[in-house]
Formats: C-alpha cells, structure tokens, sequence
C-alpha cells in the first residue's frame, strides 16, 4: 500500500517539475490562461478605478439628495435617500418642496431639458447623416490611385487635428455679425441670436471639423476590398454606379457603421461648439443636454446633475446596444450581391 502512495506521489512530483541534466529543476511554466489573466489586470483595475468608480459613483448621486449645510457647525452634510426624485425634475420638471412635489417655476433648469435634448437629438441627426455622405465621398476619392494621394490624405487631418475650441472660436469669427460671412454675401443675419442660423453655423462647424474622421474609417473598410471584385464587375458590363451599390456599399458597410456609431456618441456629447459659437446660458436656442450637466454642477444641483448624466449615458448605451446587436448580427451575413458577384 505504502509502495502504491509512494509511485503516485513520485508521479504528481514529475508532473509539476522538469529535472534537467545538471540537476536542476525548473516548474511548468505557466498556462496561457494565467498568461492572458496576468496581462489583462493592471489594465481592468485602472478600467475600474477610472471609468467604473465614478460612474457607479454617479449613479448612487443620482438617487440621494444634495448636501445640506449644518448652520450650527458650519459644515455640510451628505443628503439622504430620496428614490426618482432627481429624475423627476429632469424628465416632469417636478421640485420638492418639503413633503410636497409641485411644478418647478420658471427659470429652473429642469425646464429647459427637453429643449436641450431635442438639440441634442437634432445636432446628431443632422451632423452624422451629413459627414457620413460627405465621408464617403471623401473616402473613394482617397481610394484611387492618383499622384499626391498620401499629400491629400495628410491634409484631410488638419481640420480634425485642430482643438475643438479653436475650432469653435475660428467659425464664431466667420458667424459673426460683422464678419466674413456678412461681409461676402453682403448679409445681416444675426448667426448667434437666430435659433436657426445659430444650429446651422454650429452644423457647418462640426461638419468641417469631423468629417475627416468618418472618411479615414470609412477608406480603412474601402481598402479591404479585393480589386478583384470590381474587374470581374466591369468584365461583365456593371457601371460605376452598380459597382458602388452592389461591391462597395455592402462589403464597406461594417466600417461605415463603426464609423456612424463612433461619431453618433460623440456627437450626443456635443457641448464645446454650442458653448463657444452661441453661449453659456442653459436656456439659449443652441442649448445641448451637456450644457445643462455643468449648469447644474455650477449652482450646487450636483445631485440632480449626476441623474441627468445617467440617463444620457442610459440613452448611450441603448444606442450602443442597437448598434452592435441589432446592426451586427446584421452584418455578419453575407450581402447576397456580393455572393452573386464572387460566384
């Protein structure tokens, strides 16, 4: 009995080290699991303590209310429980006044939420949809081969290369009511007090800036392409125009919804362009749903700032989630134009 524990045991010793020549003995080296798991830690705590902490931080805000300042002692004190009452001001403009819930008066700024949020909707509608036209025709001209291909593809980054607030004071400049906008078409259109022609300018300034970005995702997917595809298309008679929709769009189609979903996240965060180009103020025509975040912090509403932070990252993420499940699954099945074509 003992000879069979001491094989067993002899055994498992083996199975743990390797004896080399010399003597020496060196332990299995470690799985890849270990490897991956080793690898990937230091980059989920920074994860965790950058992103994760203070958005969960946020979210338990978002349900307390605001410090209470103690005029005995002089301090202020962390605010209790009070359920949806902060969502409630934002999305029924609903404030508490002791046990009651009443209306909030004018000039709150739980007022002027859902005109920010329709801005916000609208400056990301618009933008998206135009710098995705614009990008892809900015992406198949790239595409060609043409002597200062790469001198044009350089260019292309200066706008998108320049800060956001450069950008936003340099199209202010040109909007401005006697500025060269005016002076060239001879106009007196007040660009920073119309509602309308404050969210085209503002447009026409996200517009120039980004569009570089959707046109160099959207070359990446072009390039991706095999050349092949579009001679055997051109030996069997298809014009540009049945290249494009039946080769480029389908097979370009995944790099154009990564890019669409970069930028329309990006975009529902818009809050430097309008702040600059317009103004501050929460109520102003141009007003995004970031403006009023920091509106909300600036007047002690961190609380109710930290609701509304939640439901526009809630929105976010539904968007995201739309993209990546619904799109997605989408994407992963071959166009049957381009079976066709290949066969």
């Amino acid at each position: 009995m003992s000879a069979v524990k001491t094989k067993n045991s002899t055994t498992e010793r083996r199975r743990d080290q390797q004896l080399t020549a010399d003597g020496q003995t060196h332990h299995k080296r470690p799985s890849a699991r270990g490897k991956v798991a080793a690898l990937l830690t230091p980059a989920l705590v920074l994860i965790g303590v950058i992103i994760l902490y203070p958005l969960l931080s946020g979210v338990v805000l978002s349900f307390k209310s605001d410090p209470v300042l103690n005029r005995h002692d002089g301090f202020f004190y962390p605010g209790g429980f009070i359920g949806l009452q902060n969502y409630g001001y934002w999305l029924t403009h609903s404030c508490s006044t002791g046990s009651a819930t009443v209306g909030c008066p004018p000039g709150t700024l739980a007022n002027d939420f859902w005109p920010a949020l329709g801005n916000t909707l609208f400056f990301t509608i618009v933008t998206v949809l135009l710098e995705t036209i614009i990008g892809i025709g900015m992406a198949l001209v790239m595409a060609q081969n043409f002597r200062g291909r790469g001198l044009l593809r350089a260019a292309v980054l200066v706008p998108w290369a320049i800060p956001t607030a450069i950008t936003a004071k340099l199209w202010a400049f040109l909007f401005a009511e006697q500025g060269i906008i005016n002076s060239l078409f001879h106009t007196t259109i007040a660009w920073q007090t119309d509602p309308w022609a404050a969210r085209f300018s503002i447009i026409l300034a996200d517009v120039w800036k980004t569009t570089p970005f959707m046109a160099l995702l959207i070359l990446a997917g072009l390039q991706m392409i095999p050349k092949e595809l579009y001679e055997a298309a051109r030996v069997d008679g298809a014009n540009a125009w049945q290249r494009f929709t039946r080769i480029t769009l389908p097979l370009a189609k995944g790099s154009i919804v990564v890019a669409v979903l970069f930028r329309m996240l990006d975009a529902l965060r818009m809050y430097d362009l309008p702040y600059i180009m317009v103004g501050p103020n929460p109520d102003s025509p141009t007003a995004t749903v970031s403006q009023l975040v920091v509106a909300a912090i600036r007047q002690d509403q961190v609380n109710a700032a930290s609701a509304l932070s939640t439901l526009i990252f809630l929105l976010i993420f539904l968007i995201a989630l739309f993209f990546v499940k619904v799109l997605g699954a989408r994407l992963n099945k071959q166009p049957d134009s381009v079976v066709a074509e290949e066969d």
